[in-house]
Formats: C-alpha cells, sequence, structure tokens
C-alpha cells in the first residue's frame, strides 16, 4: 500500500515515524475520513471545511497551499497510484494532520505533518446493512462534552475502550454517554432515533461528533418535511421508546439497528434516507 506523506509517495514499508512524533506521544492530531467512490470524494467541501476548522480550533499552522483544489488533488494522486495495487476504484480516505516533532506538551512549532491513507471499499455508494446491529450502551467512562468533542482527534480513547467492550460482548455498535449521562454519539457514528413520527439525534452541545453525514441526514429529513430534534438531552430511556435507530458516518453512510437489548426496531425511514442520500452524494 502507498501513503502519501507530505506530497511523498511512499510504500508503507518505507514509510518511517520518528520517536518523537506528537501523533505518537501526546495524540496532537486531528483527522478527516471520506468515501471515494464513481470517481469522486463524496461531499469533499463539506469535509476540507471542517477538517480546516479543526486545525484553527487545535491552533495548527494550515500552510498556504492547503487549498481544497491542492488536498484533492493529493488524495487522487494517491488513489491513481495505488488502484493498480489494490485492484479496487472505491476506498476509504483518511487525511491525519499531525503538529510537526518537538517539544514536550508544548510544541517548539505549529507546523505540520500531513499523511494520507487508503484503504479499499467494495461498493461505489452507500448501502443499507441487510444484517440488523445489535447495539447497548458502553458506560464505563463518559463522553465529555465541549468544542473538542465536536473534533476528530488523533487520541481516542474512550473510542478504543469502548470498542473493545463491544468486542467483548459481541456487539456491532456502542453508544455512548456524556458526563450527565444522556446519549452522545456511538464510537464511530452519530445515532438517530424515530419515535412519535419525529427524526431526533443528540445535539453538538451533547458531546457528539459534527459529523458530515449527520448534516445530510438532517437536511434531507427537511426535505421530506420530517420534523427533526437537536436534543441536548436525550436519555438512554428514549431507546426503548422508538420506533427506529439508525447510525450514520462518512463511510457506510446509514446503517439501521435491530436490536437494542429486548427492543426490535424497523428499518422503514432508513431505508428511504439512504437512497436519498446516494442521490445528495451524486449530485454533490
Amino acid at each position: 500500500m502507498l501513503y502519501n506523506f507530505n506530497g511523498e509517495l511512499i510504500e508503507g514499508s518505507e514509510l518511517e515515524t520518528s520517536i518523537y512524533n506528537r501523533g505518537l506521544n501526546y495524540g496532537d492530531g486531528v483527522f478527516e475520513t471520506l468515501r471515494f467512490g464513481n470517481n469522486r470524494l463524496n461531499f469533499w467541501e463539506d469535509h476540507y471545511f471542517r477538517l480546516m476548522s479543526s486545525m484553527r480550533i487545535m491552533r495548527m499552522e494550515i500552510p498556504m497551499t492547503f487549498s481544497p483544489e491542492f488536498l484533492e488533488k493529493e488524495i487522487r494522486d494517491t488513489i491513481e497510484a495505488t488502484q493498480s495495487q489494490e485492484n479496487s476504484n472505491n476506498f476509504r480516505v483518511k487525511i491525519l494532520i499531525n503538529r510537526k516533532p518537538g517539544g514536550l506538551y508544548t510544541p517548539e512549532s505549529n507546523e505540520i505533518d500531513y499523511l494520507i491513507s487508503l484503504s479499499p471499499l467494495k461498493d461505489d455508494k452507500f448501502v443499507l446493512n441487510d444484517k440488523a446491529l445489535e447495539i447497548d450502551l458502553y458506560k464505563d467512562f463518559y463522553k465529555q462534552k465541549g468544542m473538542l468533542s465536536n473534533l476528530k482527534l488523533a487520541s481516542s480513547p474512550l473510542m478504543t475502550l469502548a470498542s473493545i467492550f463491544k468486542k467483548e460482548n459481541q456487539l456491532d455498535e456502542c453508544l455512548l454517554v456524556n458526563d450527565e449521562k444522556y446519549l452522545a454519539e456511538a464510537i464511530s457514528s452519530n445515532v438517530f432515533i424515530v419515535q412519535n413520527s419525529k427524526l431526533r439525534t443528540p445535539s453538538l452541545d451533547s458531546g457528539c461528533l459534527k459529523g458530515i453525514i449527520r448534516k445530510k441526514i438532517i437536511e434531507i429529513a427537511g426535505k421530506m418535511e420530517i420534523e427533526v430534534e437537536e436534543v441536548s438531552k436525550l436519555s438512554p430511556f428514549d431507546l426503548q421508546k422508538a420506533d427506529e435507530i439508525f447510525l450514520s458516518n462518512s463511510i457506510k453512510g446509514i446503517q439501521w439497528v435491530g436490536k437494542y437489548r429486548k427492543k426490535n426496531y424497523t428499518n422503514e425511514l432508513s431505508s428511504k434516507l439512504i437512497q436519498k442520500l446516494n442521490i445528495m452524494a451524486a449530485l454533490n
């Protein structure tokens, strides 16, 4: 597999990491993941501006060259060089931004390194899961609220521990609660519930990720004249009252939940939304 490190294409076996790498030592980095299929980067503009916003919040120095056109070309150059190796035209794209090595907690510089990596995907569009997801709550540790909680940070111990819990309990996904014990998000997704003909999702001040697909679903639901509520205090008890639960992220689009504890759910709305999401991605 080829990687793009600061504009240089490097074989994975030759990619070296400094022992002073700030991402390695302090988790001092942000990242962005998006889907490439049908020769396009899905919702690239939204991903680009979220990445720039994350870098500004983290006080990273954004290079003058970092235009959307420049980064898109870097991604496409990496994909073009990789396609023959991986025998795939569809990829999960990850852009990792680390502050350059130097310093302890206090960095010597706010300049950055970037790394673009790819993982092959089977489908060229979002596909609703055939097998319903089974989920539960992870409550050993809580998602903190605040602006940093809305970012994709390189340091994610909560997600790692929740993922271990998921694996140990043979679950498909776990939902996280914030320090007030209200729903925030899933490990790698935002969460939506359908309740009393309304679409409800944790608000950004609950501590959830500022998800790109979350934003698109809210837009689509508005056009379908479905009432949407962004709720700061969405209780885990609301899961038991819901008619439908689904998760959203930039790689899988929408994944419907079939079971939470003893409650079973349908996928009526999620089936409709993923179709409209694919149309929106095609027109983007």
